[in-house]
């Protein structure tokens, strides 16, 4: 029962963790777009996905805004889960997940649309862009590593030195 416990608390530790660096994610990228012309539009490229997949009635029933609902959940989602492998069992690995996944994903975010059939990220051309896309993955991932170690420090019993 008490490896059961353990478990859970492990799983918890890590939604909790990837959520976490999902919503910061989300947060700048929702914040800056609707402030700077030439900013990350990874909602952009998502809506393209999605329409891809979708079938075209479905396409036309939601509507733009509607697909853009869908691409945010399916970014929160799809986030919560990447960021979700950061935690580890120790603080500096996890710090080490958060720094490789962070850029990582940033780095993805520029590369991979276009060979995905999603066509370039709007003003990815733009140094700027590019620097905030990876500048916004490696924040996500360090609300992340932050909130996992967190969570692992409040499981662990203050040490009394003067014992």
């Amino acid at each position: 029962l008490l490896a059961f416990g353990q478990a859970m608390n492990g799983y918890l530790r890590c939604l909790v963790s990837g959520a976490a660096g999902a919503l910061t994610l989300t947060a700048l990228h929702e914040l800056v777009r609707r402030r700077v012309d030439y900013a990350p539009r990874m909602d952009l490229v998502a809506t393209r996905g999605l329409r891809q997949l979708l079938p075209d009635e479905a396409v036309t029933r939601l509507g733009l805004p509607g697909l853009r609902r869908l691409a945010l959940i399916g970014d929160l989602v799809s986030n919560s889960l990447y960021f979700a492998a950061i935690p580890a069992r120790t603080p500096a690995a996890t710090w080490r997940r958060a720094m490789t996944l962070g850029a990582a994903a940033g780095a993805g975010a520029l590369a991979l649309p276009e060979p995905m059939g999603l066509g370039s990220p709007p003003n990815s051309d733009v140094r700027a862009n590019q620097v905030m896309t990876l500048a916004w993955y490696l924040g996500g991932a360090i609300a992340a590593g932050a909130v996992a170690n967190l969570f692992a420090g409040a499981g662990r019993q203050p040490t009394d030195s003067r014992v």
